[in-house]
């Protein structure tokens, strides 16, 4: 049956219908879309943090790996000193090192003894040198180690041969905390040589991980390749693993064998109390190394949402109460809303397929509530389509694009100037890094491009002076530069200008300057940087094509090692040095300071060669009589031998046939034979250190006579008297004989006294 139905209850019935679907077609559309991209740009905003704080901590420790990968290939490059010699050159370097990093625990490096030692033939033994903080002092030693054998741990990485980054373990000196050790390998012919390796504190990571916070709920972590939780805000699993913390999320996710890979990912993940977390991890390389570690972030889903359900409900909301006041509207002026409604509903209907354009624009005359809807439409339709374009903008880079608001409340317009800000923030934090890098990519690739020069060149000084102030002019963009080597030949010492380089072209001057004497003297006397930035007009001149020009910049910097000032690098511009420039001097100072100490020194070793080939001669002239000599002496040690024989065995007879005792110039027994001691009945310790008169019965003449008797002796002359000895109750009576022994310079240092049992004689008679 058909049910007939006037317009007004056709407008009642049909047209708040389909009010009514396009209200929750639209609503429901913008708010899904609202819902899944603030979910998009939040969890990739959650994965940019991620991979933001993982390449801090990778700059990090690469930077860290690079001093010990830096301090092997200057080992290899300069090893020409004797290693005692060397040693020192080794702890001098360190304590610099260790300075400039605060951060290091140690520095150490390990020696195989079959490299510094041709004759040592075991594949293990090792010389360790180390310079370590230890409550707050700078502490330096040296030993042998391995002498037995390589320990397990030792004998992975000489086996490895690549650099690596040790486990973290709990230190003992650091109250508990995690410290890691990054390895640099040294190789010579492709063979191991032994190791460079910095003990690192990892109490800086805690604090970067705790300052981590992307949203209010959420925390970030910091996994090794062993799943060692480096950092995290629980200190209750600190330095505790993933695996035995959390075993349904790493079996689940497989998250060991991911970063073991060094893979970046992420996944949503549902606990035990069926709540949603949203974890990001990104890979930390450190250097060559072939065990990256892995930074992540979990945030709680509920918290990404929070925003888009919020927009989700305002939307349910503000479509409920238009749907209301749109029934009481159309049932009480239905007549009059027919055509006004359906031109509306026509606009709605494209704007709830995603059509939106300027045309859509509407304009009513009629005065009332639908008027109003209509400019209201418009204005939405104004709205959306400004931040189509603003989106639009971002999306190209046009990150200063401005957006005006429709209101206080306007929600979607306030999310997209805050995606703006966060992308804004993250564009100038990757500016700043990327200028970081730069600087520390330069600083690098300097460090080796002179590292090559002064290995290449360490056999010429003028050349090597040459290749250093040319290459350092070019490198920093400088106009003028010298440099300056110590004298010690003159007196007093002078530092003499080795070259100069100027636009292209090497400037032969010369110049000397004596300790104090104007900026050069100053420099080397102070032992610190000078930087001047006004200079006086006819200081130095820069000649060119265009005129001659006064350099307002002058850069002046000592060559120091080991407290010694082995020259200074005099440059001159027109633009200012920047502070990284200027530390990238310092620091290749030193290592020019090193080479131009090794140059001195294989000069020095060269005249120490000529005179030992001088000196050589001379032996060979006194080896033959020399050998004419020791076969003299061989005759005189074979009768030696002879005779020493033949006194063994006179001493063997006297001691099976007598009684025999010795004294030291004191009278105190020092030995005694078996046959005597079986005699008394005592044992050899309680006679050791008793005393010639302990036991003795003296007749009155022997008393009175007895300090002149052991003169005698002491004086070397023999003597022989009859004794009583009393020991234990039995009286024996000995007919003795005492003989002074002297040493190799004549003095007597002991007696020898041979005694003959005579008690049964007196007895009988």
């Amino acid at each position: 049956m058909k049910i007939k139905l006037n317009v007004r209850q056709k407008i009642s019935v049909f047209v708040l219908s389909v009010a009514l679907i396009l209200f929750i077609v639209t609503i429901g559309y913008f708010s899904t879309t609202s819902q899944r991209a603030a979910r998009k740009n939040l969890t990739d905003l959650t994965i940019s943090y991620t991979d933001h704080y993982a390449m801090m901590i990778e700059n990090w420790l690469n930077s860290d790996i690079a001093v010990a990968r830096t301090i092997s290939s200057t080992f290899l490059e300069n090893r020409q000193l004797p290693f005692e010699q060397w040693r020192k050159l080794i702890l001098g370097m360190y304590r610099h090192v260790m300075i400039a990093n605060p951060h290091f625990d140690a520095i150490w490096d390990s020696w195989e003894l079959s490299y510094l030692d041709p004759n040592w033939d075991k594949p293990y033994g090792r010389w360790l040198h180390i310079y370590v903080r230890e409550k707050g002092r700078l502490v330096s030693r040296y030993e042998q180690r391995s002498m037995q054998g390589d320990p397990e741990a030792y004998g992975a990485l000489k086996a490895s041969g690549k650099e690596a980054v040790i486990e973290p373990y709990v230190s003992d000196f650091q109250q508990g905390g995690l410290m890691t050790s990054l390895v640099a390998p040294m190789n010579v012919g492709g063979k191991f040589t032994g190791l460079v390796g910095i003990d690192l504190f990892l109490g800086r990571f805690q604090e970067l991980i705790t300052n981590i916070k992307p949203y209010d709920e959420g925390n970030a972590f910091l996994l090794s390749n062993q799943g060692t939780f480096v950092a995290h805000p629980d200190t209750s699993i600190f330095a505790r693993k993933i695996q035995e913390l959390y075993p349904e999320l790493e079996a689940e996710q497989q998250i060991m064998q991911r970063i073991k890979r060094g893979q970046k990912f992420s996944f949503i993940y549902k606990d035990a109390s069926g709540e949603n977390y949203f974890y990001s991890f990104s890979p930390v390389t450190v250097g060559r190394t072939e065990t990256p570690w892995s930074l992540g972030i979990v945030v709680p889903e509920s918290t990404i949402l929070k925003d888009a359900n919020r927009s989700y409900n305002v939307g349910l909301m503000v479509g409920l109460i238009g749907m209301i006041i749109l029934i009481i509207t159309i049932i009480l002026l239905a007549n009059s809303l027919t055509k006004p409604i359906k031109q509306i509903t026509n606009l709605l209907e494209d704007l709830s397929v995603g059509k939106i354009d300027k045309s859509m624009r509407v304009k009513l005359q009629t005065g009332d509530e639908i008027a109003q809807m209509g400019d209201a439409l418009t204005k939405s339709i104004d709205g959306l389509l400004a931040k189509t374009e603003f989106a639009k903008s971002i999306e190209e880079g046009k990150l200063n694009t401005e957006l005006k608001l429709l209101s206080n409340d306007d929600v979607l317009g306030k999310s997209l100037l805050d995606m703006r800000e966060s992308l804004k923030k993250a564009e100038d934090d990757e500016k700043k890094r990327k200028a970081e890098d730069d600087k520390r990519r330069w600083i690098n690739e300097g460090l080796a491009k002179f590292g090559d020069i002064l290995r290449q060149n360490n056999d010429n000084l003028t050349k090597l002076s040459e290749e250093i102030i040319k290459n350092l002019v070019w490198y920093l963009r400088a106009n003028l530069g010298g440099i300056f080597v110590k004298n010690e030949n003159n007196s007093p010492v002078t530092y003499d200008l080795a070259a100069a380089f100027a636009y292209d072209r090497n400037r032969f001057l010369t110049k000397s300057f004596e300790l104090g004497d104007g900026l050069i003297g100053s420099c080397a006397a102070e032992r610190g940087t000078v930087y001047l930035k006004e200079l006086p007009p006819d200081y130095v001149e820069i000649t060119s094509g265009l005129g001659d020009t006064n350099p307002n910049n002058l850069l002046i910097v000592p060559l120091i090692v080991e407290e010694e000032v082995m020259g200074v690098v005099e440059l001159a511009s027109l633009k200012i040095f920047e502070p990284f420039e200027i530390e990238f001097v310092e620091k290749i100072g030193e290592s020019i300071a090193s080479t131009l100490r090794t140059v001195r020194i294989n000069q020095q070793t060269t005249d120490l060669l000529q005179k030992s080939q001088e000196q050589a001669e001379v032996m060979a002239s006194q080896e033959e009589e020399m050998r004419q000599n020791l076969e003299e002496l061989q005759a005189t040690q074979e009768e030696a031998s002879r005779k020493s024989n033949e006194m063994e065995g006179i001493l063997e007879a006297l001691n099976a046939s007598a009684y025999v005792m010795e004294y030291d110039s004191r009278g105190r027994i020092i030995n005694i034979n078996n046959a005597y001691l079986d005699l008394l009945g005592i044992k050899r310790e309680e006679a050791i250190g008793t005393h010639h008169s302990d036991n003795l019965v003296l007749t009155e003449q022997q008393r009175m006579h007895y300090e002149e008797f052991w003169s005698n002796l002491r004086k070397g002359e023999i003597q022989k008297q009859t004794t009583r000895v009393d020991m234990g109750g039995r009286e024996f009576i000995f007919l003795e004989t005492y003989t002074p022994i002297r040493d190799a310079s004549g003095e007597v240092y002991k007696i020898l006294k041979v005694a003959t049992d005579i008690t049964n004689a007196n007895v009988e008679k």
